[in-house]
């Protein structure tokens, strides 16, 4: 009788034990759900504390989709009727407004991520769409080193205007905006942040230099003439508008992401780089603004066509 006492106390021990393995493993079951999504908030939650800046930066995003998609299809089919009076500068206009368009696609798959997704699928896709966007500063840079050797150098520029270099120039941009955009993509290379802050550093010094050179030709007086042409006026002003809205769109990063480590995690990620980025990102409407606001221009210029001077000018180069 002991030994089948023995044998029952052993089997119903053993059964008290099982009774308590599943218990204990149906309660971390039921509360692995609970820490999950504890753990995984969605850019909006973790950033509860600093609500402003994200509502700021989604904001301009939107500007950016319903503002800057139809300036730069309009600026396209500008360029596209214009074809015959176009300027050196147009080619790299057309691949800027391009970018653009692309990158000004992405509001709701963002204002989705940041407000209700947890999940990280989506930032493959929006870190291609923020590569594509970090690398648009090459093309201005183009931009204004065509403008600048066409005041600053006009007849070394004379005898490149015809030549093909421009077009394999935005193939390169291309290229590297390309290569740039997927290593983004990625995500997991060490110090790939260093790479934006150098180029943006790079980009912005020299489109300031170009700029700065073009305003201090244009300021100058002709010679034998007390007052400048009337389109060199004209091309004064634009450029300087042209150099402020580079200030304005790329300072902030510039200022900014040089001292990251000097930030808190906290603060850069949901103050800072929402900051920075949003003032660059928005350059997406605004430059193609900026260039529709110049359609009469060519008309002026066209009257002006009459006179050699005016016709010789490399400003008409410029300001188209």
């Amino acid at each position: 009788m002991r030994c089948f006492t023995s044998a029952s106390d052993g089997e119903r021990t053993m059964a008290i034990l099982e009774l308590f393995r599943f218990i204990n493993s149906s309660l971390l079951i039921s509360q692995r759900p609970q820490n999950i999504s504890s753990a995984e908030k969605t850019v909006y939650a973790s950033c509860a504390d600093m609500p402003a800046v994200l509502i700021f930066y989604l904001v301009l995003q939107f500007i950016n989709m319903f503002l800057g998609i139809p300036a730069n299809i309009m600026v396209l089919w500008l360029i596209r009727k214009n074809k015959g009076d176009s300027s050196t500068s147009d080619i790299f206009i057309i691949h800027l407004a391009v970018l653009d368009t692309f990158f000004c696609l992405i509001p709701p798959l963002e204002l989705a991520n940041i407000v209700y997704l947890t999940t990280s699928s989506t930032w493959y896709v929006l870190r291609f769409f923020y590569g594509v966007k970090d690398s648009s500063p090459l093309f201005l840079s183009c931009i204004c080193l065509d403008r600048y050797m066409a005041v600053r150098h006009p007849i070394t520029f004379t005898n490149l205007k015809d030549k093909r270099h421009r077009s394999v120039c935005a193939g390169v941009v291309w290229f590297i905006t390309l290569v740039y955009a997927a290593a983004k993509c990625v995500g997991n290379i060490p110090n790939f942040e260093k790479v934006f802050t150098v180029m943006i550093l790079a980009a912005f010094a020299f489109m300031l230099f170009c700029n700065v050179s073009i305003l201090w030709a244009l300021r100058q007086s002709a010679p034998g003439r007390d007052e400048r042409h009337p389109v060199k006026k004209k091309a004064f002003k634009m450029v300087l508008i042209i150099l402020a809205i580079i200030v304005i769109n790329y300072f902030p990063p510039v200022a900014l992401f040089p001292f990251r480590e000097y930030f808190s995690p906290d603060v850069f990620r949901c103050y800072i780089h929402y900051i920075a980025f949003g003032f660059m990102d928005i350059s997406s409407s605004i430059q193609p603004v900026l260039y529709l606001s110049r359609e009469k221009l060519p008309n002026t210029l066209r009257c002006c066509s009459k006179n050699a001077e005016c016709a010789d000018d490399p400003v008409y180069t410029v300001s188209q």
